[in-house]
């Protein structure tokens, strides 16, 4: 069964970030809010406890999990090759609800799934989640629900689907995006929305244009 910890007061809030975190430490899943809809996380440098996520959704290695950083900055410690252009987006959108698919630096001592050398990486624009990944590092996150349901947008919903398979539910009310994030594979000399979301193509080209690039939609 999962302990379940409120975010309203300044206690409160310490209380669940620091059970998060140690949560996070011993191996085991957490729920955590997002500005997006609501993430399940674990440590992405703990292959058994990405195992344990994918399992949870009922998902397989053929669908790894996002990576949720706390600072733009670490896109250089977890991935190589980024072009310009995708910089620029994420001096434009991070944090904020895009995710974009790297090459993966080779040295990474993890386990993703078959990412094909790749790792997708956001920086999520929610403050209870950017101080749990302040504590704990990267995690690996992917949307609160069992594949084939709808994406978990408050508490309740997350723990009605997983509640059996996490330790800690960190309840941060009503996700205030409730749509995911749009998600652009930037491995290529030019960018390619592979998931529709929250930001539209055209506000990506409106940064992207002035740039001499433009952004393509796989959809």
């Amino acid at each position: 069964m999962s302990e379940r910890y409120a975010t309203e007061s300044p206690d409160e809030l310490e209380s669940a970030i620091e059970a998060a975190s140690l949560a996070v430490q011993r191996g085991l899943l957490i729920v955590l809010p997002t500005d997006t809809v609501y993430g399940v996380g674990a440590d992405a440098f703990e292959p058994d406890a990405v195992a344990s996520l994918l399992e949870a959704k009922g998902r397989g290695r053929d669908m790894p999990p996002p990576v949720l950083v706390s600072s733009a900055t670490t896109i250089d410690a977890l991935a190589v090759k980024v072009p310009g252009y995708a910089r620029a987006l994420v001096d434009a959108f991070w944090p904020g609800p895009l995710t974009l698919v790297c090459h993966q630096q080779q040295s990474l001592q993890w386990d993703l799934g078959d990412t094909r050398g790749t790792v997708a990486i956001r920086m999520p624009d929610h403050p209870v989640t950017l101080e749990i990944l302040e504590r704990t590092g990267p995690l690996a996150v992917s949307s609160a629900n069992r594949t084939g349901m709808p994406a978990a947008t408050d508490a309740d919903q997350a723990e009605d689907m997983l509640g059996d398979s996490v330790a800690v539910i960190v309840d941060g009310g009503e996700s205030p995006g409730g749509q995911a994030s749009t998600i652009v594979d930037v491995t290529g000399s030019q960018g390619r929305i592979l998931r529709r979301g929250a930001l539209s193509l055209e506000a990506l080209n409106e940064v992207l244009e002035p740039l001499g690039a433009t952004l393509t939609d796989e959809e």
